[in-house]
Parts: C-alpha cells; sequence; structure tokens
C-alpha cells in the first residue's frame, strides 16, 4: 500500500467483495472470524464463545505469519492449528493495529482466497 487512502479503498474493495458474497457487510472482526474459520478446515458450525476467540487467535496469526510474525507449530488432535510468535511485534497503538491488520488481511486474500485482481468489481 501507497497511502493511507490506498489502504482504505483496497479494505473497502475486499469488505464490498464479502458483502456481495454473503449479502451482509463485515466489520475487521468479522473478517478475522471467517479467515478463522477457513484456516480451521471444519466449514461453518455453530462455535461456542470460546471458540470463536479461538477462530479469530487463528486468523490473527496466519495473516501475521505473511510477515513473519508468528509460525505455525502444528495442529491438535481435534484439528486445531496452533502458532507461535517467532519475531516481535511492534508496538502500536489501537488504529496502527487495525492498519496492520487491515494490510495483512489484504494480502491474505489476494495470496490466499482470490485469483490476482479478482477482488476488484
Amino acid at each position: 500500500m501507497k497511502t493511507e487512502q490506498d489502504l482504505e479503498d483496497a479494505w473497502e474493495s475486499l469488505v464490498a467483495n464479502i458483502e456481495h458474497i454473503f449479502g451482509k457487510k463485515p466489520d475487521l472482526n468479522g473478517v478475522l472470524f471467517m479467515i478463522g474459520v477457513q484456516e480451521l478446515g471444519k466449514g461453518v458450525k455453530n462455535f461456542s464463545k470460546e471458540e470463536k476467540q479461538d477462530l479469530m487467535h487463528i486468523a490473527i496469526c496466519k495473516v501475521l505469519s505473511l510477515s513473519g510474525f508468528y509460525e505455525l507449530e502444528g495442529v491438535d488432535e481435534q484439528g486445531w492449528p496452533h502458532w507461535k510468535l517467532v519475531k516481535k511485534l511492534p508496538f502500536f497503538d489501537l488504529l496502527g493495529q487495525e492498519k496492520l491488520l487491515k494490510i495483512h488481511i489484504i494480502e491474505y486474500f489476494e495470496k490466499e482466497i482470490f485469483v490476482e485482481d479478482r477482488f476488484t468489481q
């Protein structure tokens, strides 16, 4: 992303595409939840509150692994992935954390989900 506006444009495009597919506009936590479900690979089901938190943690670790902050340790007997921190995260205020996550989520969708240029309408 070259500028803040580029980031916001890419984020709005991603969110619009998700809304088009699922019929509901997700917020940042909703997108993280979706990534967690995708990475767990067990399909959509009713998750407990604790499982939802775990799914969001999986998503955060996965997207930040794209920059080498986390590394997949393995999968437990129930099929849940476990990550370890391998590079210290920089300190950010809340807005900085949100920006870091958005950048990595966009990269995740570009590399892992969509074919190049697919999420431009």
